[in-house]
């Protein structure tokens, strides 16, 4: 009986060692904030935050409140809405060498670590571009993990020889061999589809399993072996196929592409949002403004390199990473509307940790306010595409209505985007869909 009460005793600790932080949502006041709402430039007045079952109820000064509601003074600092991390591969940081020879559980031990670390550096809210993520979305809205609401594309759709494929030319012929897969198709982080009829039977299966969004290759990519960056891929039947059954649940396909006729291949055929797009022209850059395609660019991403990355990787890299800057000036100087904040981060929990630093490369470019803008409201215009299928409710602003993704930080990003650089700082309080996850006020 006592050998059963310690086993007993010792599984409870586990549990509550291993349990998140968040605190059970309650109506709560923030008073005293200054607050950057998402969208514009400049922090309010002193003001007061009330947050009922999840979700904020009004803000105005010296709010009247119900009795017993919690309160946090955040004297005078700044509060903002929770970051979205719109292209993120919450799945996929195993390093590549460990990840070719790991087993399920590993992937998923180090995407919970991942999700952790995406929350505490204020992300409370990603989409997440390719990989097997949806039991992991399934444990953080239920409660048994700490992490962002995941907007799930599932595996990302690519033809064979394209950005999903991560066979070497060593691997076997599909022709010759039907089960010549890599390790992350295997692992359902990735699928290759040739012809319109396996492009819909991928597209649908990531429906199934509760996709928000879906995402194909339209071009090259670099981790991958066989598809360089100016090549165009799928066919128009293939990229219709995608974008019709996404369209059928209500909500839109996004397309990695990297060079100019991909794009607008892909915006021609319905393709909503375009991540990447290093290589792009002026022309193709307003073609996509013009129609309100949405645009994912990632900076952070392309000064890494992925241990293990063979010559022809470390070219395409180089070759991305020389045309960022084309792109990202030319945004700016046609005043790009539907811009996004991406890190892309992959293989390396440790640059994860770093995701912050993306938030100040971009005022290289954009002014303080527009970056908040591509992690707040912006990005939270673009997940709302997923129509129906987006279960949460509005996300990226500090208003009437919207859900309580809340942060509270030491320092103005207005003024000064370093401050974010430091979460483990900076950010007293970490409030997701009116629960704490942090709170050091």
């Amino acid at each position: 009986m006592q050998r059963l009460y310690s086993s007993c005793l010792a599984g409870i600790i586990f549990l509550l060692l291993c349990a998140p932080t968040l605190a059970l949502a309650e109506t709560i006041v923030i008073r005293d904030a200054r607050v950057f709402d998402g969208v514009s430039d400049q922090l309010s007045e002193p003001s007061d935050v009330l947050v009922v079952d999840g979700v904020i109820d009004s803000i105005g000064q010296s709010l009247s409140v119900p009795d017993n509601t919690a309160e946090i003074d955040a004297a005078g600092r700044t509060l903002m809405p929770g970051l979205i991390n719109a292209h993120a591969h919450v799945m996929l940081q195993l390093p590549v060498w460990q990840a070719m020879t790991s087993d399920d559980y590993s992937f998923a031990y180090t995407a919970t670590v991942a999700a952790r670390s995406l929350l505490d550096n204020g992300f409370t809210t990603i989409r997440d571009m390719s990989g097997n993520s949806f039991s992991l979305k399934k444990a953080i809205d239920g409660g048994l993990l700490s992490g962002p609401r995941i907007y799930p594309s599932g595996a990302m759709i690519s033809q064979t020889a394209g950005h999903s494929d991560h066979r070497t030319a060593e691997a076997p012929s599909r022709l010759l061999n039907p089960n010549s897969r890599s390790v992350f198709e295997q692992r359902g982080m990735v699928v290759v589809a040739d012809g319109e009829a396996q492009v819909l039977q991928a597209a649908r299966e990531n429906l199934r399993r509760g996709a928000t969004q879906l995402k194909i290759a339209a071009g090259g990519g670099i981790s991958s072996y066989g598809d360089p960056l100016d090549v165009s891929q799928f066919t128009d039947s293939e990229i219709r196929a995608a974008v019709e059954a996404a369209s059928h649940w209500g909500t839109y396909v996004a397309a990695h592409v990297y060079n100019s006729n991909g794009v607008r291949r892909a915006v021609d055929l319905g393709v909503r949002s375009i991540e990447h797009a290093n290589l792009i022209d002026m022309a193709t850059l307003k073609y996509m403004n013009k129609r309100d395609v949405w645009l994912s660019p990632q900076v952070m991403v392309f000064q890494m390199e992925l241990v293990g990355m063979n010559a022809d990787q470390k070219a395409k890299q180089r070759q991305a990473r020389n045309g960022l800057n084309s792109l990202m000036t030319n945004a700016k100087k046609i005043g790009y509307e539907n811009i996004v904040f991406g890190a892309d981060i992959v293989t390396s929990l440790e640059t994860l940790g770093n995701i912050n630093q993306e938030l100040v490369l971009r005022t290289q470019w954009f002014e303080p306010a527009e970056v908040l803008r591509q992690a707040t409201s912006k990005a939270g215009k673009l997940i709302a595409l997923s129509g129906p299928r987006n279960p949460y409710g509005k996300l990226g602003v500090i208003e009437p209505g919207a859900v309580a993704d809340i942060l509270i930080l030491d320092g103005n990003p207005l003024e000064d985007m370093s401050v974010l650089e430091r979460p483990q700082e900076t950010l007293r309080v970490i409030m997701k869909g009116g629960q704490l996850h942090k709170n050091d006020l």
